[in-house]
Parts: C-alpha cells; sequence; structure tokens
C-alpha cells in the first residue's frame, strides 16, 4: 500500500461584482483590519498576547483577529519586516470558512463574508476557476481541509485565496533510487544534477539573467512611480506586470526541470529546505524588494507541484554548506564570486568545479535511504567555529583513480544569455 502524504494548494477566484451595499462593507472590513494590523505592528508587539492587546478594541471577527495574532508576530520574528506594505489582504482563519454551492445558479459556489455582530454575514457568489473545480468539489465533499483564507481587492476585483490541503499518495523512489539535486540561486535561476554511481551526471544549467533584469526593472519603475505620486492603479499595473512576467519564467523553469529529472530512472528530486522564504509576497516594502526570495520559494513550490503530478517522489534536505563542501570527497571548499568551487583537499582529485553544478550535486548526494547520518570531512582549519558542518549529510568519497578536473570552461558555452530563461543540458561527465 502506497505511503500517504499531505498536498498544500491555494486556490484563487474572483468575487462577482458586488452590490453597492456590500462593496461599502468589504470595504470598511479591508480598512479596519489594515488599521489593526498597522497599530499591531508600529507598537512592536511580537507576542500573540501582545497582539490580542492591540486589535481587541477593533470591530473585527474573531477569525480576522486570530489571524493577525499568528501573522504580526511572523513579521517580527521570522521574516524580520522593518515596513508594511499598504496593499494587505485580509487574512481569516478556517474557522470563518462557510461555502454554498448550488447548480442552479449562475455562479454556482458562494461564500459567506464574516462580518462582526450576529446575523451581519453575507454571502457574495464567487467565480471560480475552472481548472481547480474538482478541488471545489472535495471542498464541499470535505476531502480536503481549508487552511487560511484571504480578501483583498485589486483594482476593481476583489480576489479570494484559500489554501486547501489534501492527503495524496507518496511516489514511490523504488529500490535503486536516482537522487536528482536542483540547486536556486540568482546567477543560474536552476541548476539540475543527477547523482548516479557517486558521479554527477549531465547537468542542467537555466540561466537567471532575465529574471534579475525583470527584478531590477521593477524595483526601480515602481521607484519613480512613487516619487512623482503616480496614480495607486499605474503603480499596480507595473507590478502585476512584473509580477506575471517572474511568474511566467518559474512556470517555464519548473516544467523543464521536471521534465529533466523525467529522465533517469526512479529519479528522486532534491531540494533545499527554505522554510523561512515559503510565504506569499505580502508581507511589506522590505520584503518586496526581495522578489528574488519569492521566486525562490515559488520555484520550489512548482517543481514540487509538477514533480508530483508526475509521479516523482521530492525530498527536502538541510541547506547548510551545499555550495562550500565539496560533492567528490566531502571537505569545505571555498566558492568564489565568480561561481567557481575550489577544494582545499590535496588528496582529492577535483581542484576547482563549477559552483552551481558541485551545489547541485551535494543536494542529490543528501538523499540518505538508510537514515544514517553522514558527517562532512574537514580540510585544515576550514571548519566552522559553531561546529554546523557536523549536521550534514554529505558522504567522504575515495579518490578517483583517474584524476580529473572540471572547471568553469566546460560549460560557458553551454549556458543560455540574460535575455533567455531557457533549459540547456550541459554533457555528461
Amino acid at each position: 500500500m502506497a505511503a500517504e502524504t499531505t498536498a498544500t494548494k491555494t486556490l484563487e477566484v474572483t468575487l462577482a461584482p458586488p452590490t453597492a451595499h456590500k462593496e461599502r462593507r468589504l470595504q470598511r472590513t479591508v480598512a479596519t483590519y489594515r488599521r489593526a494590523l498597522s497599530e499591531s505592528f508600529e507598537s512592536g508587539a511580537d507576542t500573540q498576547t501582545a497582539v490580542n492587546d492591540v486589535v481587541t478594541g477593533y470591530e473585527l471577527t474573531s477569525y480576522a483577529k486570530d489571524a493577525l495574532k499568528n501573522y504580526v508576530p511572523q513579521l517580527r520574528n521570522t521574516y524580520n519586516a522593518s515596513e508594511l506594505d499598504d496593499d494587505h489582504p485580509v487574512r481569516f482563519t478556517n474557522r470563518g470558512w462557510n461555502i454554498d454551492h448550488s447548480e442552479d445558479r449562475e455562479h454556482e459556489f458562494c461564500w459567506r463574508v464574516p462580518q462582526v455582530g450576529r446575523g451581519t454575514s453575507f454571502w457574495i457568489p464567487l467565480r471560480i476557476n475552472p481548472a481547480q473545480r474538482e478541488l471545489w468539489n472535495d471542498l464541499l465533499d470535505g476531502d480536503v481541509s481549508v487552511g487560511e483564507f484571504r480578501l483583498q481587492q485589486h483594482r476593481t476585483n476583489w480576489v479570494l485565496h484559500v489554501t486547501v490541503e489534501y492527503e495524496i499518495d507518496e511516489p514511490d523512489a523504488g529500490d535503486d533510487p536516482t537522487p536528482v539535486g536542483f540547486d536556486i540561486g540568482k546567477s543560474k535561476l536552476v541548476v539540475g544534477c543527477a547523482y548516479r554511481r557517486d558521479t554527477p551526471t549531465q547537468p542542467l544549467l537555466i540561466d537567471g539573467g532575465r529574471a534579475r533584469q525583470l527584478r531590477k526593472e521593477m524595483y526601480t519603475t515602481l521607484e519613480r512611480l512613487q516619487e512623482r505620486d503616480a496614480a495607486q492603479w499605474r503603480i499596480d499595473e507595473r507590478f502585476n506586470h512584473y509580477q506575471n512576467a517572474l511568474t511566467d519564467i518559474v512556470e517555464k523553469a519548473s516544467r523543464e526541470a521536471v521534465d529533466y529529472a523525467t529522465q533517469f530512472d526512479d529519479s528522486v528530486i532534491m531540494l533545499e529546505d527554505l522554510d523561512y522564504l515559503r510565504d506569499n509576497l505580502d508581507y511589506g516594502k522590505w520584503m518586496n524588494r526581495r522578489l528574488h526570495n519569492w521566486a525562490f520559494a515559488r520555484l520550489q513550490g512548482r517543481i514540487e507541484d509538477k514533480a508530483r503530478d508526475a509521479g516523482i517522489p521530492v525530498k527536502y534536505v538541510p541547506s547548510a554548506y551545499t555550495s562550500k563542501t565539496c560533492h567528490a570527497c566531502g571537505h569545505l571548499g571555498s566558492r568564489s564570486a565568480h561561481a567557481e568551487f575550489y577544494c582545499t583537499n590535496e588528496e582529492c582529485w577535483v581542484s576547482e568545479y563549477q559552483g552551481d553544478i558541485n551545489g547541485a550535486a551535494n543536494i542529490a548526494n543528501r538523499l540518505d535511504p538508510w537514515g544514517e547520518s553522514l558527517p562532512v570531512k574537514s580540510a585544515g582549519d576550514d571548519l566552522p567555529r559553531d561546529g554546523s558542518a557536523c549536521d550534514s549529510t554529505t558522504e567522504h568519497q575515495d579518490a578517483s583513480r583517474k584524476p580529473r578536473q572540471m572547471t568553469l570552461s566546460a560549460y560557458s558555452s553551454e549556458t543560455s544569455s540574460d535575455d533567455e530563461a531557457t533549459l540547456v543540458g550541459s554533457p555528461g561527465l
């Protein structure tokens, strides 16, 4: 019997145009929530109790207040946010979730908007995404559970995001799995590397130049629009333009990454654990400037979604020292600003290696089917003073019988230009 695991997805739905009365009530809810959020954040509250003391006097439902009590401490303790964005969505806990369904209506699904006071909540029709209909039906049947849901206005439209969790069969990696590590970064958006017979095999590189260009243009453009006191709709339009362009890159890169993994028998996709980045981009201007961090988490999430659809298992491993550990001998080396990795172990056949491929190989090599601890081997005094490398799971490898050396030059002709976010297959090692 196949093991089960929990999958998480976010359903996005547009509210049908509300009446003038319902529109005013929606706007009042958003305005009140944002005032409560701003006061909680500015007060320095970093615990649920401290936030509760601030939001108690606001006319918000308990579902919105409880969401604030969870969210504001995260802003402080997890995201280290220094300021807030003006366009935060209204968050509700799942206790306030209520929908109705009827096939006789033009819009089959309706959402009950939480409001303060008995009998004040109201229903509003939803325009669901047809591609997500199956999940909406499962939501009605109780086959999936609802997490937090969020309401936000985008220009003239109201949008609702609903996080759902459901059980799926965990893909089986087989008795002799092929780990495929993916290193996500800024220079190369994605570098994939299968690890077979203790050797990196057929590395794959996706250039990140186009994504870097879009991030730079977005920041510069939005900053200039704000300096000129441009209309908010104009700022929103430009932000959505860049975010959609980045989303397109993420979708294409994740698809090609999974296609790369499918060419290996019994493949297992290995990703770095980046939990601190796995949240939606709505926690403030200071964090919004770090859009590449959102792209990292989004890219990992889309790789995982597509991999599970393709029946490929996905595992997350610690990210510590993947870029500074030699994949061949397990010793800690050094990484230059130009992406070269240098192994400091004189007995290792690796002297200089393409740094991103070395990192992807290390991620792949951290698949540990026996559940054993595989320590990093230090060379000289490169071991971190805090001893954190001892928690890594990179295996010590014997020196190759046939000494080889890999440099950046072998791959320089294979990478794509900054204007294209395409995958390039590199020759096998």
